[in-house]
Formats: structure tokens, sequence, C-alpha cells
């Protein structure tokens, strides 16, 4: 994986975590939704940070085991 590569994924995986943690925070404060609305979303948010997490372990791997700091 080439350092370019690496920065590509770790930024789509910090603006997933960045999404996410907005959109949950906007709607765990609305009053609006209702709480079906809000357990759906933040299982949505969870599976997507999870991702995010996941693409952020196997990207710092790859780099380590191929020598390439950065």
């Amino acid at each position: 994986m080439t350092r370019t590569q690496a920065i590509v994924l770790r930024t789509a995986a910090g603006w997933t975590f960045y999404i996410w943690m907005t959109r949950i925070w906007n709607i765990v404060q609305d009053p609006g939704h209702s709480t079906g609305f809000k357990v759906v979303h933040s299982a949505l948010a969870l599976v997507s940070v999870a991702f995010a997490v996941a693409i952020l372990v196997i990207t710092s791997k790859n780099r380590r085991r191929t020598g390439v700091s950065g």
C-alpha cells in the first residue's frame, strides 16, 4: 500500500467518523425524532464507525508490515 493510498483511506475513515458523530449528536438532540428513528440511526452510525475503525487498523498494520512509515 502506498502512502497516498493510506492517506486516502485514513481520511475517508476520519470523515466517516466525523459525519456520523455529528449526525448522531444532532439526531439525539432533536425532540422531533421518534425513539425508533434514533435507535435505527444510532445502529447505522455504530456500524459505519466500526468500519472506519477497521479501515484504520488494516491500513496501519499494512503500512507497518511493508516497513514504510506515514
